[in-house]
């Protein structure tokens, strides 16, 4: 018997932000869904790959300061990934460089895609193997979730996560292809304009909650995570929309996708 019952797959890295800012925060849509999973009090371990430097011995003890499981983290020859990031005139992240490092030939062994088979839901990052884990998880029953901003492809899905910008119209229509396209339920943010989900029966949609804005990254990651952990609690579809908009709101008002202390570079 595992002492989780949730998993998340994929992509770490190491945000740096570039001069006058100058620190760097740990994050990567895995690592912040699998954090947020477990401050919603789910049992959540993460897998992945980090690489044998400093940064793979930071992102480790930064999973064991969130009790997030690392029985399945591989530490692989190679760099742990990064991310450099400026910050325009306006406050907005500008993606200067991305480095993948042992994130890119990442593969879990067969050993950890038993212990995913038996997950009571996996939700997948960036994860280069052309859809054929999320393939082999749904075709064994396994309730799947994954951001088709970061892997396109929402056939298998049972929660097929997606931006729209802030057009509700264009939302409600990206909703829609992804549910053709194979999704069970398809939940879209809006920017400004809050988020919707549908199961192509049911339809529900909420706003946003006015913060003061200190850093939005990880902001959608966060959303993600709440509104998993509210759907397999069993809660209506707008139950679910507030919990992942509760829960990134606060995430706006602070540095990195998490709590945490920021890294000097």
């Amino acid at each position: 018997m595992h002492k989780f019952e949730i998993a998340t797959v994929g992509d770490n890295c190491v945000d740096k932000f570039l001069p006058p800012v100058g620190v760097a925060a740990i994050g990567g849509n895995a690592v912040n869904v699998a954090v947020h999973l477990r401050k919603q009090g789910l049992a959540t371990a993460y897998f992945g790959a980090v690489g044998k430097d400093r940064d793979g011995e930071r992102m480790i003890a930064c999973f064991e300061e969130n009790d997030v499981v690392v029985d399945h983290v591989q530490v692989n020859d190679g760099i742990t990934a990064y991310t450099d990031i400026d910050v325009d005139e306006n406050g907005d992240r500008v993606f200067v460089f991305e480095e993948f490092g042992v994130c890119r030939p990442y593969r879990p062994s067969d050993k950890d895609v038993d212990v995913l088979l038996s997950m009571r839901h996996v939700h997948i990052g960036w994860f280069d193997d052309g859809g054929d884990l999320k393939r082999r998880l749904a075709d064994a029953g396994v309730s799947v979730s994954q951001d088709i901003t970061v892997n396109p492809g929402a056939d298998g899905l049972s929660i097929a996560f997606a931006s729209a910008g802030s057009n509700p119209d264009a939302a409600l229509e990206l909703a829609t292809r992804l549910l053709a396209e194979g999704a069970r339920l398809a939940v879209v943010t809006r920017g400004a304009e809050g988020s919707l989900a549908t199961d192509g029966i049911e339809t529900a949609e909420t706003g946003v909650i006015p913060v003061d804005v200190s850093d939005t990254t990880g902001a959608g990651d966060t959303f993600i995570a709440g509104f998993i952990a509210a759907r397999l609690a069993g809660k209506d579809l707008k139950t679910c929309l507030e919990t992942g908009r509760d829960a990134a709101a606060v995430t706006c008002t602070h540095f990195g996708g998490f709590p945490q202390q920021p890294i000097d570079i």
